[in-house]
């Protein structure tokens, strides 16, 4: 493996620098990160979109809240799903229809029948569009320091307060980037 490919399953959390609007306070999962460049999913971007509305069938698999999530500025018409399952970290079969991409962490075959995969998913979350990188970009972005990578948990596709997601990730970091958790939205109204 090499270091490139060791940041697949890890979040990208935006620093309070990024200029970026895309990417505002952005905590991104990474689903794919190696030379030919990198793929994640914003996890704390919830849309008004009911699952339901746009995937038939995937809307009763989807956790609170049920909706659509815009996984980044890139392909919007298009759907990625993000799931859980328990025991997929422990080397069991993977659910057919279900991709490991990090432990317990993978990818949903959204063509395949909802009632497949239903009994294995712990926690689902649909995406609109994704977030990408060409080659080197990603890594460019992170010496100009753009990003914190940190270990993600599996709860953080399915946090229930998306929103605070990125406060979340920050304040459990066992550094001073837990700090970074308390700076203001607006810094100019110190």
């Amino acid at each position: 493996m090499t270091e490139v490919s060791s940041l697949t399953g890890r979040l990208l959390v935006a620093t309070p620098a990024l200029a970026d609007p895309n990417f505002d306070r952005a905590v991104v999962l990474l689903l794919d990160h190696d030379e030919e460049g990198s793929l994640g999913v914003v996890l704390n971007r919830p849309t008004p979109v009911d699952v339901g509305d746009i995937l038939e069938g995937w809307g009763d698999l989807a956790v609170e809240p049920g909706v659509v999530f815009q996984g980044g500025p890139v392909s919007l018409d298009s759907a990625l799903g993000v799931a859980v399952v328990p025991g997929g970290a422990s080397g069991e079969a993977a659910p057919l229809g279900w991709r490991r991409v990090h432990g317990a962490i993978g990818l949903v075959d959204l063509e395949a029948p909802p009632e497949l995969l239903a009994s294995a998913l712990g926690s689902l979350r649909i995406f609109a569009g994704y977030a990408g990188w060409g080659p080197g970009q990603l890594e460019d972005e992170l010496a100009d320091g753009a990003w914190y990578v940190v270990e993600s948990e599996p709860g953080d596709v399915s946090s229930p307060s998306p929103e605070g997601l990125w406060r979340e990730v920050l304040r459990r970091q066992r550094s001073e980037l837990a700090m970074v958790a308390t700076y203001p939205d607006d810094p100019s109204l110190n």
